[in-house]
């Protein structure tokens, strides 16, 4: 219940009454220059001629008023405790005798458009009555009475209609309709009586520039002094006026607007010649017009949750917001696009700055890619027949690269090849009709894809496409793993993305089919986030019985084995992953071959109890099978624990350790201000490592043999600190190595697991000890490629003889 107090009907006095009866009705000063001449809130309704509604002011002093910091603004008849004014800025001035029109909101109606205006807004004004004022700021008026507003000392003038609460006067002026609009008595008094200055009638839309109204004149900056030579505009924060430019296109979802490019650019290679113009609502420009725009320059950057504009890793975007737009003329030729390919893009994707602040330094175009892209933000790019590298998603992006050549993987992608090497060629594209094309890895857009250079909303520079080559499907084929000889154990990791049992159905059969057919059936599978019964409904539940029983009889369904497990229950939210969701790993076993060797009391708390290495008639062996790593130790702090269980094989003894690495959540952006981004989250995992080594170290002690598989995702690279730590026990890798990371024995264009952003790159391992020796090794490749995934890992196998 709300604390606000209620007066009821019988707690209200006379002289409370009397008191209420003797409020003013609003009569702000009376204006004896400018004024709201003319209110329509028909435009494009059912029996409109005119598409859009309007605004129109008169000037009835002697001098010219200019209304550079003023607005128009706008609220309902009857606002309630959430009801906010709309606001429309403007800029220019007004000449005596003159009018000034504000277009506003089109409706799906009408034939005829309005007379060109001074300055456009997307407010939807009622066709019948509300508030309009004139104010002579351009932040948005918080008075919900017409008492409060008469008391507002930056309205100029207002206008009630209607049934408006908020009028001036004893009334209102009266209702509008679709086909009449609300004007100022021909004698232009303005006594503030809105019900005796203003006549309902035919709409009378003056057209703009009639006095030096918006003007048609270009002010006195253009786009690349506004971008200027910086990652930041120098005009930041300050209103810009009649700003010249071609609209070269528009963006009508999400952050709606429109980019605008200087056909005349200056000498300067750092200075972008357009940028975005942020409207917030459908833009009613249309490409090829030579537009005036007059608003506030502004640095937006976007935010991820939790970010504010400090704390994020991403660069900004030049923009106009907040603005009005004089349309000059229609039909006129767009720039000739940049073409983008390996002769122009900086083969360095970002500098080594030590982790300063990018924006701390001149733009320098032959620096970096982000330098190079920065110096043309918002400008017409082209890429011709560019392969893709980073598959479709759902939101319709993907990325291409300008540089086929480069890091190329052997099924088209790009390659990460050491740490912050990002491919120099990486693009992503996304087209600005909202489409999906669906295409995967090393499928091509044959032709030219061309549209602005956008920066994205989840950071990292893109090809707003108004233009998209058209796409030739390569047919890239998923992996098949090869059987299984008998005689060899097969163990694999799968990232299955967040399982539950509320997923279709369909992921189910894709991930069974998946273990069957492309990974041949392992004997044991390291399946990491396995979710709870609950999925990510946070209810305390943390079994998981319901989910691996889908999986396991998906699995069957697909001609595969009856797979046995073994998990252990994380306590409820502490091991990171979807909120609820209490993801773990989880060993699937075929125990029609292999034996998995349960150990330790029944009773013990598995959870929080760790699993020790001890010695069994001279051979290691688990205190606990199936056992976590340490549980208690900090490094683990909302991470998964790693899940250690020994199988027998043909009579030989196997351990298995299962991993699930803490995530690179908080890390900054490869593609953003920060160079090179620091990586908090790299402590941790190193950390883990290194207890998870040392507890390998444990088992080679009793055993130098010992057969043992570390793997799952680790959520790092194979040239990282953590993996090294994993291996030698040093971040560094210079310790001697207890075991072999599989994946540095491929070849260099085969290193990859996942696809992050158009970067192929390793996030999933298989590492074994020294004793393993005659086997084959296997990525499977059947989702981070595609546009259609049942995860956005690839799972992958390793064969070995006992």
């Amino acid at each position: 219940m709300s604390r606000t107090r209620v007066l009821t009907a019988a707690a209200v006095s006379a002289s409370t009454i009397a008191a209420l009866l003797a409020l003013p009705a609003a009569q702000a000063t009376v204006s004896n220059d400018v004024v709201v001449n003319e209110v329509y809130g028909g435009g494009g309704n059912s029996g409109a001629t005119l598409k859009n509604d309007f605004i129109e002011l008169r000037n009835d002093g002697t001098a010219p008023v200019s209304l550079a910091s003023w607005s128009v603004q706008y609220i309902s008849a009857a606002p309630g405790a959430a009801t906010t004014w709309q606001v429309t800025n403007l800029s220019g001035s007004i000449a005596p005798g003159k009018t000034y029109l504000i277009a506003e909101a089109a409706g799906t109606g009408g034939t005829a458009d309005l007379p060109a205006p001074d300055a456009t807004g997307a407010i939807n004004l009622s066709g019948t009555a509300g508030t309009v004022a004139l104010v002579t700021s351009q932040t948005a008026l918080t008075c919900k009475t017409a008492a409060d507003c008469a008391a507002e000392g930056s309205i100029k003038d207002l206008i009630g209609y209607g049934t408006a609460v908020i009028h001036e006067g004893s009334a209102d002026a009266p209702a509008a309709s679709n086909t009449t609009s609300v004007a100022r008595n021909a004698s232009g008094t303005d006594t503030d009586q809105n019900g005796t200055d203003f006549t309902a009638g035919d709409p009378t839309p003056t057209p703009g520039g009639s006095g030096t109204g918006g003007g048609t004149q270009p002010g006195p900056l253009r786009i690349h002094d506004i971008q200027g030579a910086g990652w930041v505009s120098p005009v930041n924060g300050q209103a810009v006026t009649n700003v010249p430019g071609i609209v070269t296109a528009l963006r009508t979802s999400g952050s709606k607007g429109f980019w605008i490019q200087d056909p005349t650019p200056d000498a300067n290679p750092a200075t972008s010649e357009a940028l975005f113009v942020y409207t917030g609502s459908a833009p009613t420009v249309a490409v090829g017009d030579s537009v005036l725009v007059s608003g506030k320059a502004q640095a937006y950057y976007p935010l991820a949750s939790g970010d504010t504009v400090a704390t994020t890793s991403n660069l900004s975007v030049t923009e106009i917001g907040g603005p009005t737009v004089t349309e000059v003329s229609s039909g006129n030729a767009l720039p000739a696009p940049i073409v983008l390919s390996a002769a122009n893009v900086p083969a360095t994707y970002a500098p080594n700055l030590g982790g300063a602040n990018i924006e701390g330094t001149p733009v320098v175009p032959t620096r970096s890619v982000l330098d190079f892209y920065r110096s043309i933000q918002g400008m017409r790019v082209e890429v011709d027949d560019a392969r893709v590298v980073g598959p479709s998603d759902t939101y319709g992006e993907q990325y291409v690269t300008v540089k086929p050549n480069e890091a190329a993987t052997y099924r088209g992608g790009s390659e990460l090849l050491g740490e912050n090497q990002t491919p120099s060629g990486r693009l992503e594209v996304v087209p600005a009709d909202g489409s999906n094309p669906h295409v995967n890895v090393g499928d091509v857009f044959t032709g030219a894809t061309v549209g602005p250079l956008d920066y994205s909303q989840y950071g990292g520079f893109l090809i707003a496409a108004s233009t998209l080559g058209t796409v030739q499907n390569n047919h890239l084929a998923p992996v098949v793993a090869a059987p299984d000889p008998a005689k060899e154990l097969s163990v694999a990791t799968y990232n299955v993305e967040n399982l539950a049992p509320s997923d279709p159905a369909a992921k189910f059969q894709r991930l069974g089919a998946g273990i069957v057919t492309n990974l041949a059936t392992p004997d044991i599978v390291s399946v990491e986030e396995v979710q709870d019964n609950s999925g990510a409904t946070d209810d305390g539940t943390v079994a998981a019985d319901q989910t691996l029983t889908k999986l396991t009889a998906a699995i069957a369904a697909a001609g595969g084995p009856h797979y046995a497990w073994r998990e252990i229950d994380p306590a409820n939210d502490q091991d990171g992953g979807q909120p609820g969701g209490n993801i773990r790993t989880v060993f699937l076993y075929n125990p029609a071959r292999v034996k998995f060797v349960d150990s330790g009391p029944a009773n013990v708390d598995r959870t929080t109890t760790g699993t020790q290495v001890v010695s069994k008639h001279g051979d290691p062996a688990l205190s606990l099978s199936p056992g976590r790593i340490d549980p208690a130790n900090p490094v683990w702090t909302a991470s998964r624990k790693p899940l250690v269980g020994e199988f027998q094989f043909r009579g030989k003894d196997v351990f298995v350790i299962a991993d699930h690495f803490v995530a690179k959540l908080g890390d900054q952006s490869q593609d953003g201000r920060f160079q090179y981004p620091a990586q908090s989250s790299a402590i941790q995992r190193a950390g883990q490592a290194q207890v998870e080594h040392d507890f390998v170290q444990k088992l080679l002690d009793v055993d130098k043999k010992a057969d043992v598989v570390v793997l799952g995702d680790l959520n790092d690279y194979q040239f990282s600190p953590a993996v090294n730590a994993l291996r030698t026990g040093t971040s560094d890798g210079t310790g001697p190595s207890i075991l072999t990371d599989l994946i540095g024995t491929l070849p260099i264009n085969e290193q990859y697991t996942y696809d992050y952003e158009g970067v192929s790159e390793v996030l999933d391992h298989i590492l074994v000890s020294k004793g393993i020796k005659d086997l084959s090794y296997q990525v499977v490749h059947v989702n981070s490629e595609y546009s259609d995934q049942a995860s956005d890992h690839d799972p992958q196998v390793v064969r070995f003889k006992v």
